[in-house]
């Protein structure tokens, strides 16, 4: 039976909140006197404090948070948007890094007292500019990012990548993206490749432009072509089919060695190349920019070059507290080293790194 159905068709009225007034009439005294006892401020003796707080246990009696982070100046709720994924907000939770990014960010600044509300990229002005926001966290933001501008121009203070870097009021933690790419290619050329491949989104974020100058200088000192393939969309389908597109070239241009930036399934990967004829890592050494788990479980396990989102968070949530509970006033940020975890898929038999 349904609530409405027991009170005739019409659902049960709420339950009113206690309020601090009511807890104060009920155990006889001021409200002043119970808001100290609750509060653990004032002189009181430790009957009355504790008759207080006896009777708001009783009654169900709940501070009201937001009263009392206004009081303190605070309302401890981060903002947490991803500024790559604008045109469709909430995807982001299906990649695997910004999965991993988004909850470890969570996780560490409610340790330290925040909760982290998720927001949309695109619609600043609409849906959240009126939240009462301590400051906004933007991973990944597109080149001149209107989100950024508009909270640096409303006094919020702002955690991003090294776009910002010197700005006021911004801060930044970032992955040393340039580094990564010449490692993830060295390592690839140590085991034989000379046409490797570069399949990466067609992106204006920071990390994205790096590669490609990191990719470019990369080829240009080994004497090597630019071989790359930009892919359009996030998603698996969309960055198989630029691993297919990679994997289509004949003769001396076909390519001997993959380094996937865009985000995609190491299994579905791994079967685009075996559908284009090649066995990896005899014929194709393949190297992945992820975070997926199942990269430890394919056949062969394949090489992952790790963006580290628990090390962002980290020194993200250090720079907010910093800044927020410490008073840190000039601009500062934090360059987190990247991990390549090598597997089977890009180590030729007889070599070793």
């Amino acid at each position: 039976m349904t609530e409405a159905s027991r009170h005739g068709g019409q659902p049960s009225p709420p339950t009113p909140r206690v309020r601090l007034v009511d807890v104060a009439r009920e155990a006889g005294l001021s409200k002043t006197t119970v808001s100290a006892a609750l509060n653990g401020t004032g002189r009181l003796s430790p009957e009355v404090r504790e008759r207080a707080r006896e009777t708001a246990r009783r009654m169900g009696y709940r501070p009201n948070a937001t009263a009392r982070h206004l009081r303190a100046g605070r309302a401890r709720l981060i903002g947490y948007v991803v500024g790559e994924f604008a045109a469709a907000p909430w995807t982001f939770l299906e990649s695997p890094y910004f999965a991993r990014l988004t909850g470890a960010t969570a996780a560490t600044a409610l340790r330290r007292g925040y909760a982290v509300v998720l927001l949309p990229a695109g619609s600043l002005q609409s849906e959240w500019a009126d939240l009462s926001l301590d400051a906004v966290v933007v991973a990944d933001p597109v080149a001149d990012d209107p989100v950024v501008e508009g909270l640096l121009a409303a006094g919020v203070p702002v955690f991003t990548d090294r776009s910002v870097e010197g700005t006021p009021g911004a801060y930044w933690v970032d992955v040393d993206a340039a580094g990564a790419v010449r490692e993830a290619l060295d390592h690839l050329r140590e085991q034989g490749a000379r046409r490797p491949v570069l399949v990466v989104p067609d992106s204006t974020t920071r990390f994205h432009a790096e590669v490609f100058a990191a990719h470019r200088e990369w080829c240009a000192a080994h004497g090597l072509p630019e071989r790359t393939v930009r892919v359009g969309e996030a998603g698996n389908g969309p960055v198989v089919r630029g691993v297919e597109t990679a994997l289509t070239a004949d003769g001396p241009e076909r390519p001997d060695a993959l380094l996937v930036v865009a985000e995609a399934s190491p299994p579905l990967v791994l079967e685009a190349a075996r559908r284009h004829g090649y066995g990896v890592p005899d014929d194709l050494l393949v190297v992945l920019v992820s975070e997926d788990a199942t990269a430890l479980h394919t056949d062969p396990p394949v090489t992952t070059l790790s963006l580290r989102p628990e090390a962002v968070a980290e020194a993200g949530v250090e720079h907010l507290v910093a800044v927020l509970e410490h008073g840190r006033r000039e601009p500062a940020g934090t360059l987190v080293p990247t991990r390549l975890d090598v597997r089977a898929s890009s180590v030729r038999t007889g070599r070793s790194r």
